[in-house]
């Protein structure tokens, strides 16, 4: 495995093969660091709210309450803040739309500066993902903090690896292709069929 640098990044970008790296739009030349490229706060946010009910049930039976029904759905224009509470979770995507190679996973973290406000995210996508990259914002901090759509918050750290590794594996993938927030499809996975009945 190889982390990619900016020269390597930039050859990549400038492919036209259709298992090269896609990034959509990359608005500054500098979105491209030594190892890291920039990546901006989207449009939609998908914000959870309190209910009466006392838990988010992920299996799916009889007194099953869809978990969308756990958040409201809001959207903003580029420029337009956003306020983040403390404990806070509101679900996101990068303004930028991102196609992998089949050969490259990336690494989503939040810029330092964010960080030290108290906002910090981790997210994997793997090769040959597809779709803007989801985000789960969380605010650590004791006070609201004030996000501006289309700033750079967010950093991703490409990785190479020594073969290929297709996202599409013949297996369904829950998040693919979305260009706005999804929420938890915990529920769809086979294992808890399995669990519940045990």
């Amino acid at each position: 495995m190889q982390l990619l640098v900016r020269n390597e990044i930039k050859a990549s970008l400038a492919n036209d093969d259709e298992d090269s790296l896609f990034i959509d739009p990359l608005l500054e030349e500098d979105q491209v660091g030594a190892v890291t490229i920039d990546l901006r706060l989207g449009y939609d946010f998908l914000v959870s709210v309190l209910t009466r009910k006392p838990f988010v049930a992920i299996y799916r039976e009889n007194d099953y309450r869809s978990i969308s029904s756990y958040f409201q759905n809001t959207r903003r224009e580029l420029g337009d803040r956003f306020v983040l509470y403390p404990n806070q979770v509101v679900l996101t995507t990068t303004l930028e739309y991102l196609s992998l190679p089949s050969d490259v996973y990336a690494d989503i973290m939040t810029r330092s500066s964010y960080n030290r406000l108290g906002i910090s995210i981790s997210t994997m996508l793997q090769p040959g993902f597809r779709g803007c990259a989801p985000i789960e914002l969380f605010n650590h901090g004791n006070n609201a903090v004030e996000l501006v759509v289309g700033s750079r918050m967010f950093q991703a750290r490409l990785t190479r690896l020594d073969a290929k590794a297709r996202y599409l594996d013949g297996r369904p993938r829950k998040y693919y292709g979305d260009v706005r927030p999804t929420v938890s499809r915990a529920s769809h996975d086979k294992d808890l069929d399995r669990l519940y009945k045990a």
